[in-house]
């Protein structure tokens, strides 16, 4: 009779480990699941290769239930708990479609990569209700319409690439409100319009081969004391590059080619002025515009240059 009540025990035991083994295993936020299925859905079918990883979408199964044998083997990844997404990266296969709004309701997204492949439409201005995410990128898509200042209140952004595609529009106003940003990179869409106030932590900046216009103006720059790189070529940008810029004083690179810019003023810089330079400056190119007269004395100052 005991034997036959710890068999009872041990049946009953192994029921409750195994039931709570679904439970742990099957716990993805359902906003989340919904703005996961609600993405696939924004993707044309035809578009989805047996081989990528949105192939391996299949929602019988939790996306953040472990092993991932046949479902969900790539393209996101989730919290330690395995309760929210926190990653989606997707590989570059060719996917057709459009970003879906709901995308917003993966609140604890830290990465959005959808690089390379053929997305196209507006990006959607709730993207900027992820207020933690810290990696945006888009480029090599075709995603169309402005940028939308929404982006800009995304305050822990620390990269933000939507190089190579076809947004128009002015750059957002409050651009400078990105206090985290480190990395810009615009290049290679149709902006139009002046260069606002940037962010005041960049590392690099790159804005070329866009429809840029008017002077760099020292209002822009103000307070980037951390910028080393500068790619604003192959715009439409007029008039003289001053003084002040070749003065920020971490710059390393700049490439300024393909303007209209007329003139370009090169101040010593200040270690310089007394006695040696530390200056950074390695590369500037200034190429195909329309500067004419002597070149700049002081460019002996820069030790560092070595193309020019």
């Amino acid at each position: 009779m005991q034997n036959l009540n710890f068999l009872y025990l041990t049946i009953i035991s192994l029921t409750l480990i195994h039931f709570h083994c679904i439970l742990v295993q099957a716990q993805t936020s359902p906003s989340d699941i919904a703005a996961l299925k609600a993405f696939k859905a924004s993707i044309k079918p035809s578009s989805i290769t047996p081989w990528s990883c949105l192939a391996s979408w299949n929602f019988t199964t939790d996306p953040c239930s472990l092993p991932r044998r046949t479902s969900f083997i790539c393209g996101l990844t989730c919290t330690q708990d395995s309760t929210r997404i926190n990653q989606i990266t997707l590989d570059p296969a060719g996917y057709s479609g459009t970003l879906t709004p709901l995308i917003s309701q993966l609140t604890q997204l830290t990465t959005l990569d959808l690089a390379d492949n053929n997305f196209f439409g507006p990006i959607p201005s709730s993207i900027s209700l992820l207020s933690n995410l810290q990696t945006l990128t888009l480029r090599s898509n075709s995603f169309s319409g402005t940028i939308p200042p929404s982006i800009t209140t995304l305050k822990s952004l620390r990269s933000l690439d939507l190089a190579h595609n076809s947004l128009s529009g002015y750059l957002p106003n409050s651009m400078n409100s990105l206090t985290t940003l480190r990395r810009l990179d615009l290049s290679f869409n149709r902006l139009t319009g002046s260069i606002p106030k940037l962010p005041p932590n960049l590392l690099e900046l790159a804005i070329k081969a866009n429809s840029l216009s008017g002077p760099l103006q020292k209002q822009s720059f103000e307070g980037m004391n951390q910028l080393e790189v500068v790619e604003l070529s192959e715009n439409a940008l007029t008039g003289t590059v001053e003084s002040w810029f070749f003065l920020l004083p971490s710059l390393q690179q700049v490439d300024l080619a393909n303007n209209t810019f007329t003139g370009v003023q090169i101040s010593r810089p200040l270690e310089a002025r007394e006695g040696s330079s530390n200056s950074n400056l390695v590369a500037l190119n200034l190429g195909f515009n329309r500067i004419r007269g002597y070149a700049p004395a002081n460019l002996g100052a820069y030790p560092a240059l070595s193309f020019l």
